[in-house]
């Protein structure tokens, strides 16, 4: 072990890097958990530690060595059966914040000088059994641009996981806040009160906009939750949180781009080396890798991270950013190198569509999505290396799932334009959507990517009503890539008539919802 360690130091250092010195320390069992190694804790063999590009094993010891420059963060890439210690905000404790002279002046303070490098770097990880079958929660831009937007979120989101059981973490995929940084430490302890640890990562309204460099886009980001790429594991499952914010854009030094950094690439690539190839491997970041609304993200560097994913069967990967929900598949049309596809999954937001809407009795807007989703957040629900999701409606029951749009009445004996829509919130058009009225036959619903009718009604309320309404007038509606369109049967008799609608998604659960409508002869 020590000759491979020597041998792979000795690369490192042929690797151009702004290193004026090196960093040591050890990994150790914590069994005190007071985060300082006594001679009785021993070190932890084989743990991943990073200095943000180069990824080492310790040794039998539990000591590594690693380049560092005067501004760099130092982590440990928590191993599965351990746990890292938190902080009194929840917030993992992984990593060591080196900046020798501190952050550059900003509007938004970053991190305070932390002087000379200590002789030993270490991080003490406590002991605890992983069961493989897991359930991680998963939060899409939070995103308050105000004090009251924050206390939304606290009310309409974080209130209803407020100590949540039998889930050992919690992850939010950037746009914590709305560009107000100090909006960071209410954003902290909101999410607190879910009592669990609590992840993070940076979007693209979490920057600090006077940077005129990426590198220095992320200095209060980091004063809050450290790095902004790192990684960590969970049973069978290997997590990496990346940042794929380019600002200022690269093409033309205004607003941002979606993308990969090389450092960012060679650090995936150094980490995934020492990962067994039959993990799960889960990769979060803000911006999706599929181009929803033109050209938001590098397809060289989507490129890239496939080919660095080329030997791992398992893998999903997550965004936010959209204020939409979809699922996207990319098979080898995409650039993807496997037979079966890639899942990237976009999630829906906390936020929903900013915080707009109509007040619920919270007095907390609705906040429904242009595509007809509902806010809420996601659970992944680990089992081994496989996965499935579940999509939580906030103050909705767990089986709400999709909305039905009806007709309320209908002329017998007439054909009609109207259809009945389903919008199934977390499907794609590989799924299976049937319907039936008054327990006749089962019928295939037709999958169309138009918008959802029923959010259509909502939004236009506000430009039609000569009456205030409380709140704020939504978004615009846009296409929605989950919904599905069957035909109104006229030919029944006068009255009431069941619709039935039976939707299976991409991990084999059924679920079902129904509504009505009547039908009427002009009298």
């Amino acid at each position: 072990m020590k000759k491979v360690l020597l041998s792979a130091y000795a690369l490192l250092c042929s690797i151009p890097f702004m290193a004026q010195t090196n960093v040591q320390g050890f990994v150790f069992e914590d069994h005190n958990q007071n985060g300082k190694k006594e001679r009785n804790e021993k070190g932890i063999v084989n743990v991943s530690v990073t200095n943000g590009l180069e990824v080492v094993l310790t040794d039998e010891k539990g000591r590594y060595i690693l380049p560092i420059s005067d501004d760099a963060i130092i982590a440990v890439i928590k191993p599965a059966n351990y746990r890292v210690g938190v902080n009194e905000n929840n917030l993992p404790q992984f990593f060591y914040n080196h900046k020798l002279k501190g952050s550059p002046q900003s509007k938004y303070k970053g991190v305070n000088p932390t002087g000379k490098l200590p002789e030993s770097v270490d991080f003490g990880l406590v002991p605890q059994q992983e069961n493989q079958e897991f359930t991680a929660l998963i939060f899409g831009d939070p995103q308050p641009y105000t004090q009251a937007e924050v206390d939304f979120f606290a009310k309409g989101i974080v209130a209803e996981v407020e100590g949540i059981k039998n889930v050992p973490f919690g992850l939010s995929l950037g746009d914590l806040v709305g560009n107000d940084l100090a909006l960071f430490n209410p954003y902290i302890k909101a999410v607190k009160k879910a009592g669990i640890p609590w992840y993070n990562l940076l979007g693209n309204h979490d920057l600090n906009f006077d940077a005129t460099t990426d590198e220095m886009a992320d200095e209060t980001y980091e004063a809050h939750f450290g790095p902004a790429n790192y990684a960590f594991n969970y049973g069978k499952v290997h997590f990496i949180v990346m940042d794929n914010v380019l600002y200022p854009d690269p093409r033309n030094q205004k607003g941002y781009w979606g993308g990969f950094t090389p450092k960012q690439l060679q650090f995936i690539a150094n980490d995934l080396k020492l990962v067994p190839k039959e993990h799960l491997i889960v990769l979060a970041f803000h911006i999706p890798i599929s181009e929803t609304e033109g050209d938001s993200f590098r397809d060289a560097d989507r490129d890239q991270l496939f080919e660095l994913l080329k030997d791992f069967p398992n893998t999903l990967s997550l965004s936010a950013h959209t204020h939409i929900q979809r699922q996207d598949y990319f098979g080898k049309t995409e650039g993807w190198l496997q037979e079966k596809p890639h899942h990237h999954y976009n999630v829906g937001t906390t936020s929903g569509d900013w915080y707009s809407g109509k007040l619920n009795e919270q007095g907390v807007p609705v906040s429904t999505m242009r595509d007809g989703t509902p806010k809420g957040y996601a659970f992944i629900n680990f089992n081994g290396n496989q996965y499935s999701l579940d999509y939580k409606v906030a103050g909705k029951l767990k089986t709400y799932q999709m909305d039905i749009f009806a007709p309320k009445v209908v002329e017998k004996g007439r054909s009609t334009r109207s259809g009945i829509y389903v919008n199934f919130f977390m499907g794609s058009k590989n799924d299976s959507i049937q319907y039936r009225v008054d327990q006749g036959e089962w019928k295939a619903m037709e999958y169309v990517e138009e918008i959802d009718p029923s959010y259509a009604t909502t939004v236009y309320e506000w430009d039609l009503t000569e009456v205030l309404i409380p709140g704020r007038r939504s978004s615009n509606p846009t296409e929605s890539k989950h919904l599905w369109r069957g035909k109104i049967p006229t030919d029944l008799e006068i009255g009431k008539h069941n619709i039935e609608i039976k939707a299976i998604d991409q991990f084999g659960k059924t679920y079902t919802e129904t509504a009505s409508y009547r039908l009427e002869n002009h009298k």
